[in-house]
């Protein structure tokens, strides 16, 4: 059962759904058995006018209405089985797909190109919603209209006519009315959006806003932004009802006409009463599938741009991420011209940086703000969308590994800590299930475990959303315990000492010397010169580039001698 699973995660968002294809398939066949029935109240009402009211037959009438009344209840059946069997698809299909989603989710918030993949999973919502309604009934009925205007250029050839004149005429209705109100309508999604995210993303700095008196001027460009989507949206509403009164229109006068044509007909005596009212309903019947796929339209559209959004961020995922990592790394890391753009900036963030960080040692990368370290770091974890040169992990590629295998042989502190909504302890055992030993393990190698015990409930104190109970420095030092769990290999510190106090920053190198002594990989990023005291090797970064790297002392002559020579050829000048 799990290996079937995982085949089904391995696959593209088209191949998951081709493999509802059987299902489709019978949805297909009741669907036939639906339309074919469709011709039962045709078929009833030429029998009652043209025959059972000429015989006056009691007989002949009650065994065409049960017979009738059968037929209906096996329309009835094929309807609700096929609608069963969509929502049961529907369902398969949101199992196939979470789990695959919910990752590219949280994977895709590493792009800075990327914008909104928190709406992944209501585009999956869409996709499904879409197939387990009428919109796929419309796709497949539509396929029975020729079938039933057959029908009608049986009963007449004018009836025939008739009808496909007002198929061409609603057909063309439909393909005008979405190019009217496509522009429309897309614009004002995007307004809508717009302004819905402007105000969340501030409802994120509330403290701010409401301290420096910020809620004037913030309600200003909200209203303006607001406004802007309500005028979009009445001019999108005003073409959407220009199309659906037209659209009206034709449906009343295809109606009245059928039945003024039939009328006619019957006046001429080339038709009976029974064809004349059956024709008008065969003609409805024929037509519904163009009204239903109308109404339906703007469903369509959107399921497909969820389709393409999805299939977008399912292409997100690190192709080849499918090993696993079945025993613990010995932590040589090596990092080989790498560069890293991202989308809309010009510059590599970084460019042609390569270094070497080795079991046993601490590397401390150094640089001001802005020259491209936290952005190492990610690449380094293998977490960065896309890269040039390579990143090897005991001379292995690791974005080969899958997250799961690889997480629990890393430890990773990133510059902006978030906690979750638990206890302290879930969040230094990562979410996961708590070992209390390694729990405590953690803490006590982070100098955390004493701090925790004078908590009212020690380890089983909660957080709050985000850390929300707990200052800046006790949310990073529990974040260096959640990095320290179950003893990882590799460690990649980035910033770890922003919102530490003295005795934080005591704590965090002797953490940093006990995981060393340990023969674990460490990468200390900061751009605070103290905490060279700790480091075996220096990786010096400026404006995205490698200015030096190698062993400190190295590292530091290397640094002297060129600040002594810029010296000396500066004193001339002077």
């Amino acid at each position: 059962m799990m290996n079937k699973k995982k085949s089904v995660d391995l696959r593209g968002l088209s191949d998951v759904l081709w493999s509802f294809r059987r299902e489709f398939t019978v949805v297909g066949v009741f669907s036939m058995v639906v339309n074919l029935l469709m011709l039962t109240p045709t078929l009833y009402m030429l029998q009652v006018y043209d025959r059972v009211m000429v015989s006056r037959s009691y007989l002949t009438l009650v065994v065409v209405s049960l017979l009738a009344l059968f037929l209906f209840g096996v329309m009835a059946f094929a309807e609700w089985a096929r609608s069963i069997l969509l929502v049961r698809t529907g369902v398969k299909l949101d199992q196939a797909l979470s789990q695959r989603v919910f990752k590219a989710s949280f994977l895709s918030y590493l792009n800075p190109s990327e914008t909104a993949p928190s709406k992944a999973f209501g585009d999956l919502t869409v996709m499904r919603q879409f197939m387990t309604g009428n919109g796929v009934f419309a796709f497949f009925d539509v396929p029975w209209i020729p079938i039933y205007l057959a029908v009608l250029f049986m009963l007449h050839p004018w009836l025939g006519v008739v009808a496909m004149v007002f198929a061409v005429v609603q057909s063309l209705i439909a393909f005008q009315g979405h190019a009217a109100t496509k522009e429309a309508q897309t614009q004002t999604a995007k307004a809508q959006a717009d302004a819905q995210n402007f105000l969340q993303s501030k409802l994120r700095n509330v403290e701010v806003l409401s301290a420096m008196g910020m809620l004037g001027s913030l309600y200003q460009r909200w209203q303006a932004k607001q406004h802007k989507a309500l005028m979009l949206s009445g001019v999108s509403q005003q073409k959407s009802g220009m199309v659906s009164a037209v659209s009206k229109f034709v449906r009343y006068a295809q109606q009245s006409m059928s039945l003024a044509v039939g009328a006619w007909l019957v006046t001429r005596g080339e038709i009976s009463p029974g064809a004349m009212i059956a024709a008008n309903v065969m003609m409805g019947r024929a037509l519904a599938p163009i009204d239903l796929l109308v109404a339906t339209w703007p469903q369509f559209l959107s399921s497909k741009d969820a389709y393409e959004r999805l299939q977008s961020l399912l292409g997100f995922q690190h192709a080849g991420r499918e090993k696993t990592m079945t025993q613990a790394p010995l932590g040589n890391l090596q990092v080989d011209q790498l560069v890293v753009k991202v989308a809309g900036r010009d510059k590599p963030v970084l460019d042609g940086v390569s270094f070497m960080a080795l079991p046993g040692t601490v590397t401390v990368v150094l640089g001001p703000s802005g020259c491209g370290k936290s952005t190492l770091a990610r690449s380094m974890l293998g977490i960065w969308p896309g890269y040039e040169g390579r990143i090897l992990l005991d001379e292995q590629p690791i974005e080969q590994w899958t997250r799961e295998s690889l997480g629990q042989h890393v430890g990773y502190l990133p510059q902006d800590i978030e906690l979750f909504d638990g206890t302290i302890a879930e969040n230094i055992a990562r979410i996961g299930e708590v070992d209390s030993d390694k729990v405590i393990e953690a803490a006590q190698a982070a100098g955390l475990h004493q701090m925790i015990l004078r908590f009212p409930q020690g380890y089983d104190s909660r957080v709050g959303q985000g850390g929300a109970f707990l200052s800046g420095g006790q949310r990073q030092r529990i974040g260096l315990a959640r990095a320290l769990y179950g003893n990882p290999m590799l460690v990649v510190l980035d910033e770890p000492n922003a919102n530490l106090d003295d005795e934080g920053e005591a704590a965090l190198m002797k953490a940093v010397q006990l995981i060393r002594s340990q023969g674990k990989t460490v990468v200390l990023i900061s751009h605070r010169p103290g905490v060279i005291q700790v480091a075996d090797r220096l990786v010096i970064l400026q404006d995205g580039k490698l200015v030096a790297s190698g062993p400190r002392d190295g590292v530091l002559e290397a640094l002297k001698k060129q600040q002594e020579t810029a010296a000396a050829a500066a004193l001339p000048a002077a």
